[in-house]
């Protein structure tokens, strides 16, 4: 064979050699990691004309025009993207409410989110609630509970801020929960949540022993 011809050959097949990578020690770019997002599905509702103006369980003011939402477990003050399972819909919701307290529902709408998501007419609707952000890391979202204390009602806001300022000084989670009647609206003073009654009775003998009056209200 040609010296000329030969030494092509031999550099051609060592072109090809060095270019053939066992299959096994090809690395293959794993594909990218998401963090699940923490979510539930259930039923919503909505509220609005009854509560506009009105005080919410974080303290900030009902406006029914605002994008916002109330939830019995998520942290006050969460993110959540609500997704209307029947028609694709979405809605972007800020948590500053408790509720809603009829069986079987998960989340109350504002208004104008109710709207956004083609619900008003309805009533209610399945939905998929999607946590965007949340003030403390979240696993899971809580299912709706059951119980929870009542230590006072009021017919004045004031007077069921003053009761709950000092209760928030020996006890946690203690909120205001409007609730409306046909002639005016009520400030009810709540304190925790439960999934059992045992559980609720037990702190009724804190509170109750540190002087509060109270009522296990089933939700």
């Amino acid at each position: 064979m040609n010296p000329t011809r030969r030494g092509l050959l031999l550099f051609a097949l060592a072109l090809v050699s060095a270019c053939s990578v066992p299959p096994g020690r090809v690395r293959v770019p794993s594909a990218p990691i998401t963090d699940a997002r923490v979510s539930q599905t259930g039923i919503a509702s909505w509220y609005g004309p009854g509560f506009h103006g009105k005080a919410t369980a974080s303290g900030d003011i009902y406006n029914q025009n605002d994008m916002t939402a109330a939830h019995q477990t998520l942290p006050l003050g969460s993110k959540v993207m609500v997704t209307n399972m029947e028609n694709g819909r979405t809605a972007e919701v800020y948590v500053n409410d408790r509720g809603p307290f009829a069986k079987g529902r998960i989340v109350d709408l504002s208004f104008a989110a109710a709207q956004s998501i083609d619900m008003v007419g309805p009533g209610t609707a399945l939905v998929r609630l999607d946590v965007l952000d949340s003030p403390v890391p979240l696993r899971s979202i809580r299912p709706a509970l059951d119980y929870t204390l009542q230590v006072g009602s009021f017919s004045q806001l004031e007077n069921a801020q003053q009761l709950r300022d000092r209760i928030v000084k020996n006890f946690d989670n203690v909120v205001i929960t409007p609730l409306q009647s046909k002639d005016t609206t009520y400030y009810r003073v709540h304190l925790g949540n439960f999934s059992n009654r045992s559980a609720a009775e037990e702190m009724a003998k804190q509170v109750s022993q540190a002087g509060y009056s109270v009522i296990i209200m089933e939700k």
